[in-house]
């Protein structure tokens, strides 16, 4: 990825003062004064090595390397030896560990970055990630999209202001003006960990379809240039765009805004979508099955469809997270009035969906800066009296960042206003809806994926999937990946109250229409990994097992399962091998330093009775008051989805899902849902790239630019349509997350099919509309 141009290169400039003093009399002057500061433009032009960690000229370091789905070899070039890596597209991950025999010493020195050159000799960009684990197995890690036939240093600050300040966001703003290409956080910043001392260093891939090839060489610490005070300083235009570099699809004006408005419309009113399509968007050539007036599933020939409530054979294709409740920003302004940061046990909306809340003024007049660098990345904010200032909002919480509330602005909507004007209340946000929908025929998706805006389920123009997330008072476990947080007790009946709440909120807001496909309930739950560690795998039922029976509902029939099925402890201590005084002490709570297989294998089968707990109270809930619509399950996260859990969601479940943001879905890796044989749908998955799009994170699969991301896009899509278990896959999300960080845990990266101006990437839609007008075709046929 490209890094920003700094407006101001006086800083840059003063990097290599000293240097540039060397004079060379035989060249013209001019043209002496022009090289010397292009020269200084690069902030690592003259770099201060601290030391090499490998350079792969030793052959001592090749016992250093282990592969996992990776092979490796020394190549010579040009007299030096370098490391060529082949990550193989047959493992789901693919790894290339480099362990010295002793740890990397880091904490002698201070104020550097991690750096190191390679060359992608791939024909297509590739995505590679690097992990640095510290003596405790604990780790950080970045990523980086390189192109094809990239050649390159690739670096990321590692101590220093520019790696330690919290910004509240994903990705930074580069922290110097240079040709090195930046890596990008794939760990949460505050999950941040101490390394200064590195056990090993790990060069990954994940969910490849293609194998990937680079060389490695001179991997080392350099010497961080002098901090830029102007670092993460007005870095966000008027219009939530890049201030300090241009972009082909930024505005810089209202009325340039407005005119793209226009085109656009002008272009929407002549569309008439993709033909041979049904009311509901299903396919009207394919096999017509019978209507039930709401959207089901089949088996036809072999292969899962979804079917709609004409007779139709439907794939659900769209994308997820059409809404503005999550668009704003983190101001770095907050109030002293602590009543705007009340919370109430009744509430089923959680923080990071609550739209638009107005800041009464009593709360105004306590305003008060909480983050000087939060509050200086902006250019412009609006002020209180200004029309836009409607476009200010407020966050009780966050989730991670740099504030743990704060006022925020939404640029996003601020945007639909100067392009649309406001005839009258809100008719901006009306004429959104009206061009959003417009949009979706055009560019030829069949439905909204989760988390759509609730104003577009009576329009009765697109297909979508409600959703809700089970939120209270009740009882909850923790387990090694808390990412989202922790994971409720769904033994506690608190759990079943809050559902059913939740449940006829949906219930109410849905109406019984038909263009709701089915129901999502809960995202990327808590439930452990699918490898790993006995603590990485069962965590949450370890953390039960460990709490008094009486204080945990989940610990109590785990107690009655093992107790039914032991009788005696001693029967237990001999199945576990391990020396629990009696049931009481048991019940008080236990903790294990070592299992055996036995042991194991109860815990798994608890694993599967909470999965089983919490499906049957969703599922039977959603069945009582919304018995004509598809239960699509909890939206697994590749990295958390066990066996216990799938095999416990098979039996409550119409349709499972899974996020997989990996660059495609692996016929091995995914084969287990051909034996599963139920039908599939992806809930998430997403390409983005920090190159051109402006902004500073890529997301979770890095393109090298919007040409790659397109050609990426496709070729996911195609390793879906060919699934004969794929009823669906859904893209996260909508609009491009905001460059300063959406306020509940800063991500910012480029994940939208329209930018910040509500302008469309145009390739990446035309790539879509590639995929769109021949998926139906494709998916019969194969």
């Amino acid at each position: 990825m490209t890094t920003a141009y700094l407006k101001n290169i006086k800083y840059a400039l003063a990097i290599t003062s000293a240097s540039l003093l060397i004079s060379a009399c035989t060249l013209d002057k001019n043209a002496n004064h022009k090289a010397k500061q292009d020269s200084a433009l690069d902030a690592f032009a003259n770099e201060q090595v601290l030391t090499t960690l490998v350079d792969f000229d030793d052959s001592n370091e090749q016992g250093w390397l282990s592969n996992a789905g990776t092979t490796s070899k020394q190549v010579a070039d040009a007299g030096n030896q370098k490391l060529a890596v082949n990550f193989l597209s047959s493992h789901n991950q693919a790894k290339l560990q480099i362990k010295p025999e002793s740890p990397w010493n880091f904490a002698q020195y201070q104020h550097y970055n991690l750096a190191f050159d390679v060359q992608n000799t791939s024909d297509e960009s590739a995505h590679v990630y690097l992990a640095l684990t510290n003596p405790k197995g604990e780790l950080q890690s970045r990523s980086i999209s390189l192109p094809a036939s990239f050649n390159g240093t690739v670096y990321f600050p590692l101590h220093g202001q520019e790696s330690d300040t919290e910004t509240g966001l994903w990705g930074d703003a580069p922290p110097w003006k240079t040709d090195d290409q930046l890596m990008v956080w794939r760990s949460w910043r505050d999950d941040r960990i101490d390394l200064s001392s590195v056990e090993s260093l790990t060069f990954f891939t994940i969910g490849n379809l293609s194998d990937k090839s680079i060389t490695l060489d001179n991997i080392r610490l350099r010497k961080n240039p002098e901090s830029d005070p102007n670092w993460m300083v007005a870095v966000v235009d008027k219009y939530g765009q890049n201030a300090k570099k241009d972009v082909a699809l930024n505005v810089s004006s209202d009325a340039e805004l407005k005119a793209a408005a226009e085109q656009e419309l002008a272009a929407l009113a002549k569309s008439t979508g993709m033909p041979d399509r049904s009311k509901f968007g299903g396919y009207t050539k394919g096999p017509k099955l019978k209507a039930t007036g709401y959207f089901r599933t089949e088996k036809v020939d072999g292969k899962w469809w979804m079917v709609d409530p004409e007779g139709y054979v439907f794939f659900s294709h769209g994308p997820a997270n059409v809404r503005m409740a999550n668009m704003t920003t983190i101001t770095g302004v907050d109030f002293h009035d602590a009543s705007i940061r009340v919370r109430h046990s009744d509430e089923v909306t959680p923080e990071d969906s609550m739209g638009i809340v107005k800041i009464p003024d009593a709360a105004r007049e306590t305003r008060y800066i909480a983050s000087e660098l939060r509050h200086n990345m902006f250019q412009w904010l609006p002020s209180y009296d200004d029309p836009l200032a409607e476009h200010y909002s407020y966050r009780r919480s966050t989730h991670k960042g740099a504030l743990p509330h704060g006022e925020t602005y939404s640029f996003y909507r601020a945007n639909l206003e100067r392009r649309y004007g406001e005839t009258s209340p809100l008719s901006y946000v009306k004429k959104w809806h009206e061009v959003t929908m417009q949009r979706m025929k055009d560019w030829g998706f069949t439905s909204f994926g989760n988390w759509v805006d609730p104003a577009f389920y009576q329009a009765d123009q697109v297909p979508y999937f409600a959703n809700g997330w089970i939120i209270g008072d009740f009882k909850t476990l923790s387990g090694h990946t808390n990412h989202w947080g922790l994971m409720p007790d769904p033994y506690d009946p608190v759990f079943s109250e809050r559902a059913k709440a939740t449940i006829d909120v949906i219930a109410k807001n849905i109406q019984s229409s038909p263009w709701c496909v089915g129901i999502f309930i809960d995202n990327e739950k808590s439930w452990g990994e699918r490898e790993g560690t006995v603590e990485q795998r069962y965590g949450v039922i370890l953390d039960a097992l460990s709490k008094p029976s009486q204080q945990s509902p989940a610990k109590a029939a785990f107690a009655k399962h093992l107790k039914s099925k032991y009788r005696t402890i001693e029967a237990l201590n001999n199945a576990w091998q391990t020396d629990i005084n009696n049931w009481h002490s048991f019940n008080n709570g236990v903790t294990f330093e070592r299992y055996n297989n036995a042991h194991i294998k109860d815990i798994s089968d608890m694993l599967k009775m909470l999965g089983e707990q919490y499906f049957t109270v969703v599922h039977n809930t959603l069945e009582a008051a919304l018995p004509n619509h598809l239960y699509m399950g909890a939206r697994m996260a590749n990295w958390g989805m066990p066996d216990e859990i799938i095999e416990a969601s098979v039996t409550y479940s119409d349709v499972l899902s899974f996020n997989i943001y990996e660059e495609g879905v692996q016929d091995h890796y995914w084969q287990f849902l051909e034996e599963v044989d139920l039908p599939v749908t992806i809930g998430e998955f997403h390409i983005g790239t920090a190159t051109d799009s402006g902004l500073y994170n890529p997301g979770i699969v890095h393109a090298a630019n919007q040409t790659d991301r397109a050609n990426m896009y496709k070729t996911y899509m195609e390793s879906v349509i060919n699934k004969p278990y794929m009823v669906g896959a859904h893209w996260f999300q909508y609009i491009d997350e905001p460059i300063s960080g959406r306020s509940f845990d800063g991500e910012n990266a480029n994940i939208g099919f329209v930018t910040v101006a509500d302008i469309p990437y145009p390739e990446l839609i035309s790539a879509v509309k590639e995929v769109t007008s021949t998926m139906y075709q494709k998916r019969l046929a194969k």
